[in-house]
């Protein structure tokens, strides 16, 4: 599930730093920024799909000149909205 994924990295990335930084501190840190590879990875959808996505503004995503970013926790809260089948 692209959700397992997204969260074991957050996981992972908050091990790295030590219990005396602020909880504030991991979490800025733990919202790793994805590209749009690896959205498409993590989803199983087409590089194509994902800027279609952005393209209709129904993924959350970021911009910076020309260049498209994701934030993970962003993209779990998407896939976690949406409706369950």
């Amino acid at each position: 599930m692209p959700e397992n994924f997204i969260r074991s990295n957050c996981n992972q990335s908050e091990k790295v730093y030590s219990k005396s930084e602020s909880n504030e501190t991991q979490m800025l840190f733990s919202n790793q920024i994805l590209r749009v590879e690896q959205v498409a990875t993590i989803l199983g959808y087409s590089k194509d799909h994902i800027y279609r996505l952005v393209n209709q503004k129904k993924i959350p995503f970021r911009k910076k000149g020309k260049t498209l970013f994701f934030m993970s926790q962003e993209i779990f809260d998407w896939v976690n909205d949406g409706v369950a089948s």
